[in-house]
């Protein structure tokens, strides 16, 4: 048994090398390739998001701005736990930042999941709940069919919690819906916190 996961953790260390040397959308990354992602064959929860912002793309620490300290409220876990890779991956829908476009950053390179990340998802057996964050991981993970607008499909958590829960972009941008769908906070946050905070112990 040892063994085996032996060569798991290998297996999974050469990929983690591969994805760091990837050059897939290197001609459309206006800064180049950075991925940023954190994964553990161990881990209990995943978040998918959207990609990095320039922030993250600097720092080269996932979630490391304003979203991701709303998103951490949100998980009801301080900053220890959510980067301890062996209970929390993180794997964006495109793991480099896309660039600017005229309202914000460009959306994930579609490129990137398809290559990448059924082969993560099978080195992670012990996932219990993924927490998809905006539309582009909805789409990609929900099962369909499924609301087309994002306020929608939110309002719907209850059919596929605890084992996934779509969640709103915890961006700054997002306050305006914030407000106008005080039931999210009310209702959706503890049920989060909970989903999180039971599978990680």
């Amino acid at each position: 048994m040892s063994a085996h996961i032996s060569t798991h953790q290998e297996n999974l260390s050469d990929l983690l090398c591969q994805i760091k040397r990837c050059k897939l959308c290197d001609t459309y990354l206006p800064l180049g390739p950075h991925p940023i992602l954190q994964v553990h064959q161990d881990a209990r929860i995943l978040i998918v998001g959207q990609a990095p912002g320039l922030k993250v793309h600097k720092s080269g620490v996932p979630w490391d701005d304003a979203s991701g300290n709303r998103l951490r409220q949100w998980m009801g876990i301080d900053k220890d736990t959510f980067y301890n890779p062996k209970l929390i991956a993180i794997l964006p829908m495109g793991f480099c930042y896309p660039g600017r476009g005229k309202h914000g950053d460009l959306p994930p390179r579609k490129e990137c999941a398809p290559q990448w990340h059924q082969t993560l998802l099978d080195h992670m057996p012990y996932i219990k709940t993924m927490v998809l964050v905006g539309q582009y991981a909805q789409k990609a993970y929900l099962p369909t069919p499924h609301p087309k607008t994002l306020t929608e499909t939110v309002k719907q958590w209850q059919t596929w919690a605890p084992s996934i829960i779509p969640l709103p972009h915890p961006s700054p941008r997002n306050n305006i819906w914030l407000r106008k769908n005080p039931w999210f906070e009310a209702e959706l946050v503890p049920v989060i916190a909970h989903a999180v905070n039971r599978n990680i112990k």
